[in-house]
């Protein structure tokens, strides 16, 4: 054995070996790095690992089979004693692994204190431009209690890390509402980040045991598929807030964003210790976002309140739902906007920043006609958080139903871009592509708003429709929509009998006319068919009936029916113009400017194309 060891040296088979582990390592590590940034395929560094590891046993073999002479390479059985140069080969040998070495540290030194931190701070630059680099989805965590029923605590987890990552300027979130819509679905990671248009998941799992709670959690990069962080913690119930920060500064960490926190400062806000008043404030919360049973959503939200009366998001989900019961229930306007004045009243008085409760503020002054006013809480609600969902779309619906289209728009591709699986924002960004130009692009979304809305039909969803197929002159199409069932309200359908007499215009419109007063809800598609059947004295019979004092909860008094092109004979009608001075808008565009395609003639007259 010691002879054959001699031989190895001799032969320089151990230098060889030492060589070209270390700069075979070296090359790994090189192309490892630069792969990414060359644009190179994936699979480009695992074949050069395959390709060093096969290559290593070549050279092994090489180097005991053939020796480097002063006349080439040969055969070491051929080359005398005399004649043998190993030594020499030996020498230089030595001083390429030394070289090789210092190479090796080096480019560890450079690796562990310029790249990777240069890298971070370029990645950090990327996502404050919008690139999209630190971008994150909050998947919702898996129950693995042995009770079913726990499923709301896992949901729990879940929703408060999303809100703390949320909290962090550098982090793009995706809202709970298209996060967790995959939620039981069997769906790969790749395909969610992809419909999510994010760089980064979280998913995990929570087991509740008595007082004690497991929670393990995983980041994954989808880009390179590999976890850039995973733990487990055991803790007391009682933790469970503080435990919700850590883990969210853990992956703040992991990303290498900064929190911007001073010192003391923390990203846990006031909330409930009361699980079961978190719990149905979850699954009320949730039924708002989706707009649907919004009778179960006030009432699961009311009795979190009562449970806990200090619990501030609650109060103000609460006020976002008496808000907008009235678009889907029957509701009276004026009880409904009272109620959840109160609430937002209580939720601002616990916590004057809280932007969800600013945000429904101004819900309320825009729908009693207070617009300027709305405007400055809508503001105040973005200020404090810009990427709060529903500021950003109810701000941007404010803005389309007073013809404000362009300004409308940022707002509107927010929403969407941070709740891009609910139905409310792509009707919204819909109609005003729609209206700035984009018909097709507007239709389509609208339509994809339609396949989002699963047991949710909304009747706004199919006016949206109705109106953009009639404008197009796409009839049949827009037949199709109007007798699309409408569904997830207690709003009666729309009464399609006049449909069967197109061809005879007279029967339809005295068809029409006859289930006017019996479907009051549905007034704007009844003036459109009218408009498209050339009646414009019927559709003004309409509107005036609307505008009766009986009818005025209904939410769509305002100019959001009004912005397709079809209609432009009625927007110079007397009808409408009352219909805008009665809501206010008037008022509004005098002291915060005109929109573009309106304009006014005297002190109180004014006209819109």
């Amino acid at each position: 054995m010691g002879q054959l060891f001699e031989e190895l040296k001799r032969r320089n088979v151990v230098r060889v070996g030492i060589a070209y582990v270390i700069g075979g390592g070296l090359m790994i590590e090189v192309m490892d790095t630069i792969a990414p940034r060359l644009g190179m395929p994936d699979w480009v560094p695992t074949f050069i690992i395959i390709a060093v590891l096969i290559g290593l046993p070549i050279a092994l073999f090489f180097s005991w089979s053939y020796e480097l002479t002063a006349q080439g390479l040969k055969k070491t059985h051929e080359v005398d004693a005399d004649a043998s140069i190993s030594h020499s080969s030996g020498r230089k040998l030595d001083f390429a692994i030394i070289g090789m070495l210092v190479l090796a540290l080096g480019y560890f030194v450079w690796g562990k204190f310029g790249a990777e931190p240069a890298l971070k701070t370029g990645q950090v630059t990327a996502e404050a431009k919008g690139d999209g680099l630190h971008s994150i989805a909050v998947l919702a965590f898996v129950n693995m209690s042995s009770d079913p029923d726990q499923e709301y605590f896992s949901d729990g987890i879940s929703e408060e890390l999303l809100n703390l990552l949320a909290r962090i300027p550098e982090l793009r979130v995706v809202s709970r509402t298209s996060a967790f819509s995959f939620k039981g679905k069997n769906i790969d990671i790749p395909t969610i980040a992809a419909q999510l248009n994010v760089a980064h998941i979280l998913e995990g799992s929570v087991r509740k045991s008595g007082n004690r709670v497991r929670i393990t959690a995983q980041l994954i990069d989808v880009k390179t598929d590999s976890h850039l962080w995973s733990e487990t913690y055991d803790r007391e119930l009682t933790d469970i807030f503080v435990l919700q920060e850590e883990i969210a500064t853990a992956i703040a960490r992991a990303l290498a964003v900064e929190l911007n926190i001073g010192p003391g400062q923390s990203l846990v806000t006031a909330r409930t210790t009361d699980m079961a008043a978190y719990d149905r404030y979850l699954e009320g919360r949730s039924l708002v976002a989706k707009r649907a049973d919004f009778s179960r959503a006030i009432q699961l939200l009311s009795e979190a309140t009562r449970r806990d009366p200090a619990f501030a998001p609650a109060w103000a989900a609460l006020a976002q739902a008496h808000a907008l019961s009235f678009y889907h229930l029957r509701t009276p306007k004026v009880e409904a906007l009272n109620a959840a004045e109160i609430a937002a009243r209580r939720a601002l008085e616990i916590d004057p920043d809280l932007a969800s409760a600013h945000s429904v503020t101004a819900d309320i002054l825009r729908d009693r006609g207070n617009w300027s006013a709305a405007e400055e809480s809508y503001k105040r609600a973005l200020a404090l958080n810009p990427d709060e969902v529903e500021a950003n779309s109810q701000y941007a619906q404010m803005l389309l139903q007073t013809f404000r289209f362009g300004a409308a728009l940022p707002y509107a591709e927010k929403a969407a871009q941070l709740d891009p699986l609910a139905w409310i924002h792509r009707l919204v960004r819909g109609l005003l592509w729609y209206v700035l130009g984009r018909p097709d692009d507007g239709m389509r979304e609208i339509e994809l708003g339609l396949s989002l809305s699963g047991e949710v039909v909304s009747g706004y969803l199919i006016q949206a429709l109705v109106g953009m197929a009639i404008d197009q002159g796409n009839i049949e199409r827009a037949i199709e929509f109007s007798r699309y069932p409408i569904v997830g309200s207690d709003l009666a359908g729309f009464r399609t009998e006049f449909l069967d007499h197109l061809d005879d215009p007279p029967a339809a419109l005295a068809s029409l006319q006859a289930t006017v007063r019996d479907n009051p809800q549905h007034w704007s598609l009844n003036i459109y068919w009218a408009v498209h059947l050339g009646d414009l004295a019927l559709a003004e019979d309409i509107l005036r009936f609307t505008l009766e004092e009986r009818l005025t909860n209904n939410p769509f008094l305002n100019g959001t029916w009004l912005s397709f092109p079809f209609l432009g004979s009625l927007r110079k009608s007397e009808d409408v113009k009352n219909l805008l001075r009665k809501t206010g808008m008037l008022d509004y565009w005098r002291t915060d400017g005109w929109p573009d395609f309106c304009r006014p003639l005297g002190h109180d007259d004014f006209e819109c194309d």
